[in-house]
């Protein structure tokens, strides 16, 4: 069972990865997006889901909340008998490029800007609305 939990557990991170990959590159690709005229990055289901993303990475951070996919890679790694990240490389890759060693405030401050950062590419990169269609 304990193999069980380490791989569930590198799967969270492996989510966890994707989901930060998401709002960062997201914000890049729209931005390239913008210069070079790609519609794709207007879409408004993507800029919809790409603010509230990172809205709730900067809620927790304002509210001192841990995200609830650490947390639950912590659980399972402690189910797996896994205290620290020194197993598995995939899962320490993973891991040791999520998390890094600086306060709290700092990445408030860091998720916060990046948060105002999203919020500006809406006006520099609107997302287009369809129009709806007029009866005649």
């Amino acid at each position: 069972m304990k193999t069980f939990y380490a791989i569930a557990a590198d799967v969270v991170v492996a989510a966890h990865f994707a989901y930060v990959a998401f709002v960062v590159l997201g914000l890049l690709a729209i931005a390239a997006g913008g210069l070079r005229g790609w519609q794709w990055v207007r879409h408004p289901w993507l800029r919809v889901v790409h603010l509230a993303a990172i809205v709730i990475v900067v809620a927790e951070s304002w509210f001192g909340i841990t995200c609830p996919l650490t947390t639950w890679e912590n659980a399972l790694r402690r189910r797996a008998g896994q205290a620290t990240y020194g197993g598995d490389f995939i899962g320490t890759w993973l891991h040791d490029v999520l998390f890094f060693e600086l306060s709290p405030s700092t990445f408030t401050i860091l998720y916060t800007a990046f948060g105002a950062a999203v919020l500006a590419s809406w006006a520099l990169v609107p997302p287009r609305w369809r129009r709806s269609i007029r009866k005649l």
